[in-house]
């Protein structure tokens, strides 16, 4: 009977487990390919993620208030101190690096922005090594090295190439660097109490929407306030349709975040930094197959290259972290970055259930 119930716990569990996958492979395969799509008819990416950022600003304020009601606790809010101060820093970077990355798919293909954006972990590890995050280590160089080629392998003679795009998403890259970095110090922060992911975007929305504004304001207010799509507009339903295509991108976005955090805290970072992994390839073969994009096998070959530098970190995240014998600072991140999720993945494992909630959800992206 006991060995029966055993069996019965294993598959529960890895049937959960899968459901969760698939419903993250569902909010972020989706919102890459919603972002693609919609940017070819609506050359308005900035401000497709200024209304991101308010539906998710809307949906994490309206998560609170139940959550409140139903717990009778007050959920924490931040002085305008510390918001500024501390969090600024953050949200201007997140914003930076999702509004670049949508604006990206107005010249690459959904391959290329792939494969770039996972180059990420690149800046991280140097980010993490300038604010002494991470110790320099031969094997940290080696992941340097294998990311960084395997960028060079994927881009070069690339039949698809736009240096345009490719420079948005390397310059966005390069801020999430920043971002994720700035992000990990700001959690590191305990007394703030922004370990529950809701709080968490709750406070970063307004101050990236704000960030972005003056890029939009520079780059697409003018073109957008002619624009026959939004503000003159003759057609009603052509409004209506347009208007609630950005809203759905805004709840793929929030979907996206919560998904992340599901899939941790029922299993384990490391789960979903190998799941990161193979949403990668299923991006690629489904950009392939559905968008026509071409990908050499040089392209290919550099894509592998790429992912064994990710998998060697994500390996390197794991082992550190069963070996260490007792509760520990922060160190490092443990996934790739364009899962859009800081995970907190270098305590022991017996700290996991206090863990739960000491993740950070940003927009998905994106």
């Amino acid at each position: 009977m006991g060995r029966w119930a055993l069996d019965v716990a294993f598959v529960w569990r890895a049937v959960l487990t899968l459901g969760l996958v698939l419903l993250y492979y569902c909010f972020s395969i989706g919102i890459t390919f919603y972002n693609k799509w919609l940017t070819k008819s609506f050359h308005f990416p900035l401000f497709m993620t200024m209304l991101h950022l308010a539906v998710i600003f809307l949906f994490s304020a309206l998560s609170r208030a139940l959550v409140q009601c139903s717990s009778h606790r007050a959920r924490v809010v931040l002085s305008w101190t510390d918001y500024l101060r501390r969090v600024a820093p953050t949200a201007l970077a997140t914003a930076l690096d999702v509004g670049l990355s949508n604006w990206s798919f107005l010249y690459i293909t959904v391959s290329l922005y792939t494969m770039t954006k996972s180059s990420a972990v690149l800046f991280i590890l140097i980010f993490s090594l300038i604010f002494k995050l991470e110790e320099l280590r031969a094997a940290l160089v080696l992941v340097v090295v294998l990311i960084a080629g395997g960028l060079f392998m994927f881009t070069y003679k690339s039949t698809q190439f736009n240096a345009e795009g490719f420079a948005l998403v390397l310059g966005a890259s390069f801020i999430g660097g920043i971002r994720w970095t700035l992000t990990q110090m700001l959690l590191q922060k305990a007394e703030l109490g922004l370990q529950n992911p809701i709080d968490t975007m709750f406070h970063l929305q307004p101050l990236m929407f704000l960030g972005l504004f003056p890029l939009f304001a520079v780059f697409e207010g003018l073109h957008l306030s002619t624009s026959e799509k939004i503000f003159r507009f003759q057609d009603t339903g052509l409004l209506l349709r347009v208007l609630g295509s950005l809203f759905l991108g805004g709840i793929l976005a929030f979907g996206l975040g919560f998904s992340e955090f599901l899939l941790v805290s029922r299993t384990s970072s490391l789960t979903l930094s190998i799941a990161g992994i193979f949403k990668e390839v299923c991006t690629l073969l489904l950009a392939a197959h559905l968008l026509g994009d071409q990908i050499s096998l040089l392209n290919w070959l550099g894509f592998a290259l790429c992912l064994s530098g990710i998998s060697l970190h994500i390996a390197l995240k794991a082992l550190h972290s069963r070996g260490d014998s007792g509760p520990k600072p922060l160190k490092g991140l443990g996934s790739s970055p364009d899962l859009e999720l800081l995970l907190r993945t270098s305590q022991p494992e017996e700290e996991d259930n206090e863990e739960e909630e000491g993740y950070f959800v940003a927009q998905g992206q994106q």
